[in-house]
């Protein structure tokens, strides 16, 4: 597959002939090339060029290659972007963009899809002016994209329109352009939005110059990013306002080759910090694990009685489906205990909300209210559990599931190398059944989960390692996984220091369990569980182990078993799984090698 070509355009401000005639002459000369992107303002700043506009979106004129825009505002935007909102073929959560013509896309409010094997992800119109219909992003297409930046992944493209504040920060002065200073201002939730997202590259508009900043690196990844805002179709300053791109997928390159950073690179510009954050804009929302879902953008079809502190007339999605939100009293939306009831009883989200369901007969959820019943609960658990079958990561029967990496299969249990690995053979051992942990399962599941342990320890002592096994079970877990990490046996005794080191350093302490050849550690870790709360435990190789209780008010960082193991090993760099890309050969091949490795231990050979 050839490395995509991409074109970016600052804003286009309805200038469209003059727009595709350079693109077709581009295009021509040094393409082809795949796709344009636009930021800033897509439609006409006066009414003389509605008719050039309507051209195109009539089908007088064509449009060269596949053009996606997120500046929709301008004279004239309302009429084209309400028939596109309307046209039936346009219905649904479409991310990669609601056709207004042959080849011309517009991307509404806020999400990612993948082009051309780029992951794209962009927020679409300016901040929120009141009165105002297209044009505008809002709170929750914020929230979205914070929970995109939770997502595994990395994210090719950010778009916006405007730039983010504190962009120069750490630039070289003598790259910045000609009559540019602070005075030019930028969006603050935006400097906020592309610190946590972390894309390779962001692009933004609107501020009628060309800047092409130094890379910068990130905080928590290894890649850099390369921030790039682009002048005016048609600027009289002549400054460039369209730009080609040729950039490799993240999701096939290296670890390495991700790695790579050039001798400007700077350090990021954006000083991230919770009290920067004005009180109308929410704060970022830890995620438990990777498969947190999106904030999604619900309307409530009427006032109801209000559990949460905040004033929207919107549910938390977190509350909904987990019963509890870390924001607590500072979020934004509200904790409708009713409308929880009914999500547990398998009533469809959409319609708790809307009143109504796009998915129709396709849907897995119940489309009427619920009474308390037994049997009402059962079958809406049922229904629940089928679809979190089909998006989960981690069920054998999931479209999602990464089968390459499975290593061996069980009746009850199965073995994976781990996506992202923290080290060479890095391993999960996963039950079968869509379960939520490791500690309560079936004696049938525990016992084979228990014979995996014991050939991997096999496995690994003869490679000169030991293994140490921990899991993290959040409240808000999905599917049950069980990490086995290896590390050189001449570490070993350093490793219950590190892990109370950690702990101390977050304000608690370990409880300690000594389990003896005659006992299960299974059956002491049950002594401690309790369901109410999350849960962290970790086995170490000379068979104590360490659990905590993990209060729903405490913060506990979802890696944090890999995050304390990759500071043992010297490896901080690695302690985000997403900095550990491999390609999908690679990964087959990795676990290609390991099986031929595990065979003589194979419980299931």
């Amino acid at each position: 597959m050839s490395t995509p070509r991409i074109l970016l355009c600052g804003d286009v401000l309805g200038r469209l002939n003059q727009l595709f005639k350079r693109v077709s002459s581009v295009n021509k000369s040094a393409g082809p090339f795949d796709a344009l992107l636009c930021v800033g303002q897509f439609f006409p700043d006066s009414p003389d060029r509605l008719d050039e506009l309507m051209d195109y979106i009539e089908g007088r004129s064509q449009v060269p290659l596949p053009t996606y825009f997120i500046g929709d505002f301008g004279v004239g935007a309302a009429k084209p972007l309400l028939a596109a909102s309307k046209d039936l073929a346009n219905r649904g959560f479409k991310m990669d963009g609601l056709k207004l013509c042959e080849n011309l896309f517009w991307l509404k409010g806020s999400g990612k899809f993948t082009l051309h094997g780029l992951s794209v992800a962009y927020l679409s119109g300016k901040r929120l002016s009141d009165g105002q219909q297209f044009g505008t992003f809002t709170q929750d297409d914020v929230d979205v994209l914070r929970a995109i930046a939770e997502e595994p992944g990395i994210v090719d493209l950010f778009l916006t329109n405007e730039w983010p504040s504190g962009v120069t920060n750490r630039a070289a002065t003598s790259d910045l352009p000609h009559g540019f200073s602070d005075s030019f201002g930028g969006e603050s939730i935006i400097a906020e939005l592309v610190a946590e997202i972390k894309p390779r590259y962001h692009i933004a508009g609107t501020k009628g110059i060309f800047y092409a900043r130094e890379p910068y690196s990130n905080v928590d990844a290894v890649h850099v990013t390369r921030f790039l805002g682009l002048a005016s179709v048609g600027n009289k300053d002549k400054q460039k306002f369209i730009h080609a791109i040729s950039p490799t997928p993240a999701s096939t390159m290296s670890a390495v080759e991700l790695s790579m950073k050039s001798s400007n690179t700077t350090l990021s510009p954006y000083a991230y910090s919770e009290h920067s954050i004005q009180a109308n804009e929410a704060p970022k929302r830890p995620s438990d694990s990777v498969y947190d879902l999106q904030y999604w953008r619900y309307d409530v079809s009427q006032k109801r009685q209000k559990s949460g502190a905040g004033d929207s007339e919107k549910l938390c999605f977190k509350f909904i489906s987990s019963g509890s939100c870390s924001r607590g009293e500072k979020c934004n939306f509200q904790h409708d205990s009713a409308a929880r009831e009914q999500y547990l009883r398998g009533v469809c989200f959409d319609f708790i909300n809307k009143g109504k369901c796009e998915r129709g007969p396709n849907c897995n959820f119940k489309h009427s209210l619920q009474d308390e019943g037994d049997s009402h609960r059962k079958q809406g658990s049922e229904n629940a559990s089928a679809n979190r079958s089909k998006e989960c990561w981690f069920c054998l029967s999931s479209p999602n599931i990464e089968s390459h990496l499975i290593v061996s299969i069980g009746e009850h249990s199965y073995c994976a190398l781990a996506k992202g690995p923290l080290v060479q053979d890095h391993v999960l051992i996963i039950p079968i059944e869509h379960l939520p942990n490791t500690i309560l399962l079936p004696p049938e599941c525990e016992s084979e989960v228990h014979r995996f342990q014991n050939s991997l320890n096999k496995y690994y002592k003869l490679r000169g390692k030991s293994v140490v096994f921990f899991e993290w079970v959040s409240k808000r877990s999905t599917h049950a996984n069980l990490q086995a990490i290896p590390i050189p046996s001449s570490r070993v005794t350093a490793v219950q220091d590190i892990f109370n080191l950690a702990a101390e350093k977050l304000g608690f302490k370990f409880v300690a369990l000594k389990r003896d050849e005659n006992s299960s550690g299974r059956k002491l870790l049950r002594t401690q569980f309790d369901k109410d709360f999350s849960f962290f435990y970790v086995e170490l190789p000379d068979g104590k182990i360490l659990s905590h209780l993990v209060d729903e008010k405490d913060r506990f960082p979802a890696q944090f078993g890999r995050e304390v193991l990759a500071g043992l090993l010297n490896m901080a760099d690695r302690a985000d799984w997403r900095n550990c890309a491999h390609s999908k050969e690679e990964e087959t091949k990795m676990a290609e090698d390991f099986k031929r490795g595990f065979q003589e231990f194979d419980p299931n050979k």
